[in-house]
């Protein structure tokens, strides 16, 4: 089975082509730069960057893998949840793509194709779906519009720990950055400097990290490092109290993800931890996941970084496994579903 499928939940634009679990390419127009200047994603823009884009990226991800339209078997596209906008330009050319050529059509939710990214694994000098090593696990999907802990018992068969009661870890990241004057997307530039900064120069709060249910709150972090930068604005001055900043910040993020990753994965009796989501791209973060994983004996699978982002092949990596499991196809005339839940 050959499958192309296309990804424009947010701000990235992405193509991919899938065959038998194997990644023959994966093409990303990025819409970082566009949106720098105003500090986060600006719906209609992004919209107008994947009209501009999808063309091109798709005639790119096909040559890249070599597969002309007619050796297609089937088209799959992210339904939900995302940006309105951005979602229906993907998930209607993909619909259209389906019925031109007359093959099967599969909408995808984006969380869930995060979940089992984790699972594309190198294989000779690409990726493929590694399903057949497959164990049951406790994943933490983190990005800057989601944070959950998932409980995976097996491929396709998942339920929700816990998710977010305001802010996402990503967007605590981006925001917190943003106060201290740092360009969007902040996250990056928070690992970055924090790799030179003393986690321990400065202590802020861990919301529900003591709290024994699974969800997460990161809106109180964001307030309190406002109120500390209200209050001691001259340390903005010093690039060393800004990299100690930095520091601080992730350390308390980073500290609740894993400890209540690992937590949920004790209670759970699992031996697998996963990862995933463009949050899992900090080095903080899977540095100490790691090492939690290694103290208590569980297995860790962090998605690949070139699978972290928003991205198509990990979308038809899915879409080929549900098709091949007697998945339903999607209709041709359903419509995004933008605040879709994982099941």
């Amino acid at each position: 089975m050959t499958i192309l499928a296309i990804e424009t939940s947010c701000d990235e634009t992405s193509a991919a082509v899938v065959r038998e679990g194997r990644v023959l390419s994966n093409v990303i127009s990025s819409q970082i730069k566009l949106h720098a200047e105003y500090g986060g994603v600006v719906p209609e823009l992004a919209a107008r960057e994947h009209l501009r884009n999808l063309t091109p990226v798709t005639h790119a991800a096909l040559q890249e893998a070599n597969v002309p339209p007619d050796q297609l078997d089937a088209v799959a596209a992210t339904q939900g949840p995302g940006l309105p906008t951005a979602l229906l330009i993907g998930f209607k050319a993909a619909q259209a793509i389906a019925f031109t050529l007359q093959k099967p059509f599969l909408g995808i939710h984006h969380h869930e194709a995060h979940l089992y990214s984790p699972w594309i694994v190198r294989s000779g000098d690409g990726f493929a779906a590694g399903f057949s090593a497959f164990q049951p696990n406790v994943s933490l999907v983190v990005s800057g519009g989601h944070t959950l802990l998932v409980q995976v018992e097996s491929v396709l068969k998942h339920r929700v720990l816990g998710s977010t009661v305001d802010d996402a870890a990503g967007e605590c990241f981006d925001k917190t950055g943003k106060l201290m004057g740092l360009p969007y997307p902040a996250g990056p530039q928070i690992d970055r400097l924090a790799e030179q900064g003393n986690p321990a120069a400065f202590d802020f709060p861990r919301p529900l990290l003591n709290d024994p249910g699974d969800d997460f709150s990161f809106s109180g972090l964001k307030t309190s490092v406002r109120y500390f930068l209200r209050d001691h604005p001259q340390l903005l001055d010093d690039p060393q109290h800004v990299r100690d900043l930095c520091a601080g910040i992730q350390a308390a993020i980073v500290e609740v993800l894993v400890t209540k990753t690992i937590r949920a994965a004790k209670r759970n009796r699992v031996r697998c931890v996963t990862a995933s989501g463009g949050v899992t791209c900090n080095r903080a973060l899977r540095r100490e996941l790691a090492r939690a994983c290694e103290r208590e004996g569980f297995e860790l699978r962090l998605a690949e970084n070139s699978f972290c982002t928003d991205n198509a092949a990990m979308v038809g990596v899915l879409a080929e496994f549900k098709l091949q499991h007697g998945g339903a196809e999607t209709p041709l005339d359903a419509d995004i579903q933008p605040g879709l839940a994982l099941g």
